[in-house]
């Protein structure tokens, strides 16, 4: 695979520079914060690995991993009345399980395509 021919990857790095960010405009508190900075830079680099690295198969799935558990953040960090910032995660983290989930998928049929032509 060809690096930066995921449009999912520069999607989900987006995301997450707006998650880490998000703390200087939205309503929040110091736990919300802290939550949407490290789950929103995780996001962003592991979406940067995988533009550069995309034949790296043992990340494939994560990004859907950090998309479900920054959906159930609020919930789980306790800032779900905090609702500019819990709004912040829930659709962030949506956005990033969906295009984790795509990407799970695109790399998984061209592995699957890869070795099919190989044989």
């Amino acid at each position: 695979m060809k690096r930066w021919n995921h449009p999912q990857d520069l999607i989900a790095l987006i995301a997450g520079a707006y998650a880490a960010l998000s703390p200087w405009w939205t309503t929040t508190t110091d736990r919300a914060t802290m939550t949407m900075v490290v789950l929103g830079a995780a996001t962003a680099v592991l979406a940067l690995i995988e533009l550069f690295r995309p034949d790296m198969m043992s990340i494939e799935g994560l990004t859907a991993l950090l998309g479900a558990a920054m959906i159930a953040a609020p919930w789980v960090m306790g800032f779900s009345g905090t609702r500019p910032m819990a709004w912040t995660a829930w659709i962030v983290g949506a956005v990033v399980l969906v295009v984790g989930i795509a990407d799970l998928q695109v790399t998984r049929s061209h592995h699957k395509g890869t070795m099919a032509t190989s044989h």
